[in-house]
């Protein structure tokens, strides 16, 4: 299979092929790009395959994996078509690289949270975890899209505080649905806006490290 999506890859400096790594799909926010989330993961790439996903919708000077009607309204055709071929485009990497299959991550930020969350939920345990960072369900992927256990699946979620896109309720809605479903659920919150804060970063990274070893 081919892959249709833009990336970058950051292999591991002792890299070996024959090996299997744990890997992060990184998924960035509407109108940025995949290096702005390459930046993110400097402290895990000498441990993860690090694969950052542009989307492939031109959003002003960046990109986008799907056009909205509205703020929290995404337009359900561009919707429904990212799930599906960002769940390809994982499988297709996978083989591409020697990446582990029980130990897939989904990071993402804004938009490419709201995908890691709805993604967790179609895919379910053929991930490992995800990392959300400001995000939110839709409520079709909610109620209308077909969903796996994510029972085992391992969920850091975190939101800012003063988020004037998404408002924190919405993180604490997250952190609520995932609850429900998932017995390893991380919730964290930032004196932050929309915003990746250094923290958050520091903490989503050791959680990653510490997740990866885990064998469960």
């Amino acid at each position: 299979m081919t892959i249709d999506y833009r990336y970058d890859v950051q292999l591991p400096s002792s890299y070996d092929p024959e090996k299997k790594y744990p890997a992060i799909f990184a998924l960035h926010g509407l109108g940025s790009n995949e290096k702005n989330m390459m930046g993110l993961l400097d402290g895990l790439k000498d441990d993860f395959i690090v694969i950052g996903v542009r989307g492939n919708l031109s959003q002003g000077s960046g990109y986008a994996y799907f056009h909205i009607k509205s703020i929290g309204n995404p337009i359900r055709e561009h919707f429904d078509q990212s799930i599906r071929e960002l769940e390809r485009f994982i499988r297709c990497a996978t083989d591409k690289y020697a990446i582990d299959p029980g130990r897939r991550y989904l990071l993402g930020f804004s938009q490419g949270a709201i995908l890691s969350m709805s993604l967790a939920l179609v895919m379910g345990e053929q991930l490992k975890g995800i990392v959300a960072l400001n995000g939110y369900i839709p409520a079709f992927v909610q109620h209308e899209y077909p969903h796996q256990s994510v029972k085992n699946m391992s969920v850091f979620i975190s939101h800012g505080e003063y988020d004037p896109v998404f408002p924190q309720q919405l993180g604490d809605a997250n952190h609520a649905y995932f609850r429900g479903l998932s017995n390893h659920v991380t919730y964290k919150t930032y004196a932050a806006a929309h915003e990746v804060t250094s923290d958050n970063r520091r903490d989503f990274t050791l959680w990653l490290l510490q997740d990866a070893n885990n064998n469960r």
